[in-house]
């Protein structure tokens, strides 16, 4: 089958700002090692090549001649790149790609990522219906977050497109808005399950003995719930258990408050920044700790540095307030790590059995819980073990077979939309 995945975001440095360049590059690469012919659409680098065949994905760098006037990145110029992508990407992808394939009776699917790809969607369902050729291929649109939702005409794109979702918590979230959302799960790409660098988990422990170890890595944003976690080291501290949180958000200036407040409450926070890269450089930039209560990291996490923190850290904190999946407490189950999730209901978290998950702000629940498990070694190991093997059902090959594949026929029923 032929799949060509639109998205913004994608596997360049310049493309990738969060978890939907993973998902795309996950969903991609997968798609390809299955044998499909396999696509990938995006806003690129502008001094790469326009068209690249990697990890037998063929890359197609879009808008290029947009984003040279934009240097800080793929949103970098948004509403611009947006509106020429909608207009010069669908015209070539039909004439080029999906025309004469399905004329020679070959089937093709197109699967959209977030809002900046809607009228790419619904420009290409009208030249394919024009063609006379729109019942052979299937259209798929998928929302990973909120994003952009009050721009997006909900009639018109149900019409050009089945709309799907990452999440039940998403599928609710958009049934208030009238839009019936099929569920297909992220995935996680087969590196995720690589054991940590055995190295460095033993220098973690050596370092910091004696510290109770607590990462959390999310944006600096408010439904990341950044501050009820510095309650929570308030309480543990209260309780002499030594807690050592370390943080790594973003650029969002929110992260001031939350730092702010730390210091108010009493907490000490370094700043971790190294000039080096890889396990060396994350190991460097957590050097001077001392007796500091928080470090934020500054400089980049690879998926190595992350899959190694996440696996050394007694609890990874993914304990939002509003998680459209929750991809960073799925990644933190695959390295081995026990995650933290809130109370938007991962789909993939079960209290007690595989996660800690809590249902409200107050630190107390958590700290109530924490303490069940700290004191309880056989149960840490269980909850650790049972996270691996939960994750390992969300591998993207797992999720291909399983939900995507087989249901795309399912899924697609052109025929119905043709007739309205």
């Amino acid at each position: 089958m032929q799949f060509h995945v639109l998205s913004f975001e994608g596997p360049d440095a310049y493309s990738r700002v969060g978890g939907i360049a993973t998902r795309v590059e996950g969903l991609t690469e997968t798609l390809a090692a299955a044998g499909n012919d396999t696509q990938l659409w995006f806003v690129g680098d502008p001094d790469q090549p326009g068209h690249e065949f990697r990890n037998s994905v063929q890359l197609h760098r879009w808008v290029q001649w947009v984003s040279r006037h934009h240097p800080g990145g793929v949103y970098d110029g948004e509403m611009g790149k947006s509106a020429e992508y909608a207009r010069s990407l669908p015209p070539y992808l039909a004439e080029e790609f999906l025309i004469p394939r399905v004329r020679q009776g070959r089937r093709a699917v197109v699967l959209a990522e977030e809002w900046q790809t809607v009228d790419a969607v619904l420009h290409l369902d009208y030249l394919l219906r024009t063609a006379g050729v729109r019942d052979r291929v299937s259209i798929l649109w998928n929302a990973n977050n909120t994003f952009g939702f009050e721009r997006i005409p909900w009639d018109r794109l149900s019409a050009a497109a089945v709309i799907t979702t990452v999440s039940r918590y998403m599928k609710h979230r958009m049934k208030r808005l009238g839009v019936d959302a099929l569920v297909i799960p992220n995935g996680l790409s087969g590196d995720a399950f690589v054991p940590p660098d055995a190295a460095t988990l033993l220098e973690f422990r050596r370092r910091f003995w004696g510290r109770t170890m607590l990462t959390k890595v999310a944006r600096w944003d408010p439904d990341k719930r950044w501050l009820e976690v510095v309650k929570i080291m308030v309480e543990m501290k209260k309780r002499k258990w030594r807690p050592l949180l370390i943080a790594r958000g973003g650029t969002e200036i929110y992260g001031e408050k939350v730092l702010a407040s730390a210091r108010a409450h009493g907490l000490r926070v370094v700043d971790g920044r190294s000039n080096g890269s890889g396990l060396k450089g994350m190991l460097a930039s957590m050097q001077d700790v001392g007796d500091a209560d928080i470090v934020n990291l500054r400089s980049h996490l690879d998926p190595k540095c992350r899959q190694t923190l996440f696996n050394a850290s007694s609890v990874v904190l993914a304990n939002s307030e509003h998680e459209p999946f929750g991809l960073v407490g799925l990644e933190a189950m695959a390295a081995g790590g026990i995650a933290c999730t809130g109370c938007s209901g991962e789909d993939y978290a079960v209290a007690g059995q595989n996660a800690l998950v809590l249902e409200t702000g107050d630190p107390n629940e958590f700290v109530g819980l924490f303490e069940g498990m700290r004191t309880d070694p056989a149960q840490e190991m269980l909850l650790r073990h049972s996270a691996r093997s939960t994750a390992r059902r969300y591998r993207w090959k797992e999720v291909l077979s399983r939900v995507l594949l087989p249901r795309i026929e399912l899924l697609s029923s052109p025929t119905e939309r043709c007739s309205r």
